[in-house]
């Protein structure tokens, strides 16, 4: 028993289906032949008599090449640009972080001052409780 979905025939599923066949498998469609076409048309002009495989073998090694060459010459200008930016940086920040590193141990001493102080509050506290409950116990015997 196979069970049937209903077909959606909408306007807008037909515009679609209509756009889906001229806007994505139309030109996958037509550069693939394009490309196969080409690929027929090197290999013709390469291996008929007189072709020139070295030639054509340069010329893929060069198309090849290009690309690479770009992308690493981008990133030797990004590289240039990092080490000439954190140079300028390095000359900068010897005399911030020493006193960003001063504030921070400043800022340490307050902090122990404040837990020190709020320490000591409960440990008096404590001592109070400790006193009080030896009294009573006193007291009972």
């Amino acid at each position: 028993m196979k069970v049937k979905l209903p077909q959606h025939m909408h306007e807008s599923y037909l515009k679609h289906r209509k756009q889906r066949t001229w806007q994505i498998i139309f030109p996958v469609v037509l550069s693939t032949v394009l490309c196969l076409a080409l690929v027929v048309l090197i290999n013709f002009a390469t291996f008929q008599q007189g072709g020139d495989v070295a030639r054509w073998a340069a010329i893929s090694t060069i198309w090849i090449v290009i690309p690479i060459m770009l992308g690493l010459l981008l990133t030797l200008a990004l590289l240039a640009g990092i080490i000439y930016l954190l140079a300028r940086l390095l000359n900068i920040t010897p005399t911030y972080t020493g006193l960003a590193q001063d504030y921070v141990y400043l800022g340490a001493l307050y902090v122990q001052r404040a837990t020190e102080a709020v320490v000591r509050q409960v440990i008096q506290l404590q001592g109070v409780f400790a006193s009080v409950q030896k009294f009573f116990e006193k007291l009972k015997i």
